[in-house]
């Protein structure tokens, strides 16, 4: 017990309420504080930041993809450290890597010109590669294996109510992250984006204490079980006795893994590139920037709408109903891409994208537990997280290439209709490998 307690305070097996709970609202957290790593929480940085260091938005873009890309290549390691470890020490690590990461981004311009003095160049290159390198510690440290650690221990604390402590996870996270553009924009309003940054450093030192204090790896290091259960003797036998525990390399050779696996890349992309241009890409379609960023609130209600009721109905539901429906979103999406110059197109990709949020929610999540056990959660979560990470990297400079060489984004549409068709026909034999 000292062990598994050490640095911290809390001890579970004394809480008077099932300690489980205590994890669902501390991982909860953990993901929340995992934004300023995220798409939503860089984008609104995007101006400030390009035009400080003197990089276009397309310099911008692909400094994003390919730190982006390097951090996809190595969360499938922090994947492994999760299994060895445990989410406590790893969320601890990756917390505080990004607080220094964003540390380091407040002075991007100061190190940018002492390269540039020190070497006597003058390029966009040098602000480029510092952009480059920090994003991969963003990236890494907060879409990755922060997020990864604080959903996975989550997982790990239920079993049977899987579902249910999702679905409160989910609401209190997709709210979280739809209201993180205001007060981000107001941080860098007020203190600009470097002071802004340093906010968000200071925030992410003092959460990765408490981390230290209420994040705890599994249940039974405490004496307990998942759910709370009383009866541990029943319980463990009935759980050996349902659950094979996959390795990552036997759940690699399953069809679910990858069908799972690349819907929830398809809509990392999908979402990413649209939430990195949809000022653009409205505006090509004669739309004013309020009429694009006004799409996320109601694609917000769509998402935790359908996630709150279908994260309840998991724990009863077969997943590969939701990955179709969640299939059904993608192509509204993309149909609501194609026809955008219409409201038809606007109401198309609204619903589109708060299907594929509230279903990405409940399968990123529960699907993986369930098919493959807990005891080889990280390594394969992290080779998942890799597929996602590596999908959102490309998506910026994707969507901006197609536009700059087709002045449209219409060719993505149809992109991403052939791609879903591919998945509707693969997924047909994607059963549960349990």
């Amino acid at each position: 017990m000292d062990r598994v307690n050490r640095f911290s305070l809390i001890n579970p097996a004394k809480s008077p309420i099932f300690y489980g709970y205590i994890i669902l609202i501390v991982g909860s957290l953990g993901i929340y504080f995992s934004i300023p790593g995220q798409t939503i929480g860089v984008s609104i940085f995007t101006d400030p930041v390009k035009d400080a260091l003197g990089l276009s938005r397309n310099q911008f873009s692909n400094a994003y993809m390919i730190g982006t890309v390097l951090s996809s290549l190595c969360i499938g390691r922090a994947g492994i450290w999760f299994d060895r470890y445990g989410a406590r020490y790893t969320a601890f690590f990756a917390a505080l890597t990004l607080a220094v990461a964003l540390l380091l981004s407040s002075w991007s311009l100061t190190m940018s010109n002492l390269v540039k003095h020190a070497f006597d160049i003058d390029s966009w290159m040098v602000p480029f590669t510092v952009m480059t390198l920090l994003f991969f510690l963003i990236r890494f440290s907060g879409q990755g294996v922060l997020t990864m650690a604080s959903r996975n221990m989550i997982m790990i604390w239920f079993d049977k109510n899987r579902g249910k402590v999702n679905a409160f996870s989910g609401i209190a996270i997709s709210f979280g992250f739809s209201s993180s553009p205001l007060w981000v924009n107001f941080l860098i309003e007020e203190y600009r984006w470097d002071g802004a940054w340093r906010i968000l450093a200071l925030a992410l030192l003092v959460f990765s204490i408490l981390i230290l204090q209420f994040y705890k790896n599994r249940p039974e290091e405490h004496g307990l079980l998942p759910d709370g259960a009383d009866a541990p003797d029943n319980t463990q036998t009935e759980v050996k006795e349902v659950r094979k525990q996959y390795t990552l390399q036997q759940a690699k050779a399953t069809r679910a893994f990858w069908m799972y696996g690349l819907m929830l890349a398809f809509n990392s992309f999908f979402i990413t590139g649209l939430t990195f241009h949809v000022v653009s890409i409205f505006a090509n379609e004669g739309y004013p920037k309020s009429e694009a960023i006004s799409i996320f609130l109601p694609a917000s209600v769509v998402a935790v709408t359908i996630s709150s009721i279908f994260n309840y109905l998991s724990d009863y539901l077969s997943l590969k109903l939701y990955l179709y429906l969640m299939l059904f979103g993608g192509i509204m999406a993309s149909l609501g891409l194609l026809l955008l110059s219409s409201p038809v197109g606007i109401y198309f990709l609204i619903a589109g994208i708060g299907i594929l949020g509230g279903f990405f929610a409940v399968l990123n999540a529960i699907a993986w537990p369930r098919f493959y056990g807990r005891d080889h959660l990280g390594s394969i979560t992290g080779k998942i997280m890799g597929l996602i990470v590596f999908a959102s990297a490309l998506a910026p400079s994707v969507f901006s290439l197609c536009f700059s060489t087709f002045d449209s984004y219409g060719l993505l549409g149809y992109l991403a209709l052939a791609f879903l068709l591919f998945l509707v026909v693969g997924s047909i034999k994607a059963d549960n490998p349990q």
